[in-house]
């Protein structure tokens, strides 16, 4: 299911039981291959260090720094000033949404997911940016 384009994620979720059933998604059922984090901080870090996503996957609601200001702060570097974001929340009100892409998300995964299905919603929004 791997796209040839599009291989690391860096996946940014505060909560350690959805992080288990994501990564089981995204690396077993998608093949793809994630760096996790637990907050916007340690996102920040590892781009500091020396990840390089091709894909940022953003969890939105986390303390300290939410997932629009963790954006924000990762288009400040230049290893992901251009890599494209995915928000995965609860919030999903077409006003919300909205929100995220003018944020410059190139789509919304909505909570609770399908873990099943995660990789293929990850690997569409991939394959339809603009």
């Amino acid at each position: 299911m791997v796209s040839a384009s599009l291989k690391h994620i860096l996946y940014v979720e505060d909560d350690p039981d959805i992080q288990t059933v994501a990564q089981i998604a995204l690396e077993v059922v998608g093949g793809f291959s994630l760096t996790i984090c637990s907050s916007g901080a340690a996102a920040l870090a590892e781009v500091h260090g020396n990840c390089r996503p091709d894909l940022l996957l953003l969890d939105v609601m986390m303390p300290n720094m939410d997932g629009p200001t963790t954006l924000l702060e990762l288009r400040n570097i230049v290893a992901t000033s251009n890599t494209p974001v995915v928000f995965m929340t609860a919030k999903v009100q077409s006003s919300e949404v909205e929100l995220y892409k003018s944020l410059g998300a190139i789509g919304v995964i909505a909570k609770p997911f399908d873990p099943m299905e995660l990789s293929a919603q990850v690997l569409k929004l991939w394959q339809e940016r603009a």
